[in-house]
């Protein structure tokens, strides 16, 4: 039980630290060189990197791609900023999700002394099971 407690205080802790993150995005930025179409153009010469740099900011959203050109200066600085502070939330994501599953393991199962309740209890979660096997077997069916 001392366990819980000392997880719990933790996970306080933790979530405290939600409001300090501010704005933040997550994907990356990307740093690009491209050769024009103007074959008498420097960019063409042997060993020249192209026109660039040019940043590009993307990421995935519903499965999809989403990119974004940004400007050197001010605004690159800003989305860097933003885009680290958004690794730091999703460290701190996977922080809060690993401490809950410890607290999950620790926390004590509540025991039902009743007979008849427990005997509901299993055919209740049976009758779950059963709807969600049939629900599974018309949709192959389909």
């Amino acid at each position: 039980m001392d366990d819980l407690q000392t997880y719990e205080s933790k996970r306080a802790q933790v979530y405290e630290r939600l409001e300090s993150f501010g704005d933040f995005r997550g994907g990356s930025i990307s740093v690009s060189f491209s050769k024009c179409g103007k074959t008498n153009c420097l960019c063409h010469q042997k060993g020249h990197p192209g026109h660039g740099p040019r940043y590009l900011w993307s990421t995935t959203r519903k499965g999809k791609s989403v990119a974004q050109h940004v400007r050197v200066g001010p605004e690159l600085e800003q989305v860097r900023r933003q885009v680290e502070t958004g690794r730091r939330f999703q460290a701190w994501c996977q922080e809060v999700v690993e401490l809950n599953e410890q607290i999950c393991r620790v926390r004590p199962v509540p025991e039902i002394e009743d007979e008849r309740e427990l005997e509901h209890l299993k055919k209740k979660l049976r009758r779950k099971s059963l709807k969600k096997l049939n629900r599974k077997s018309s949709d192959c069916s389909t």
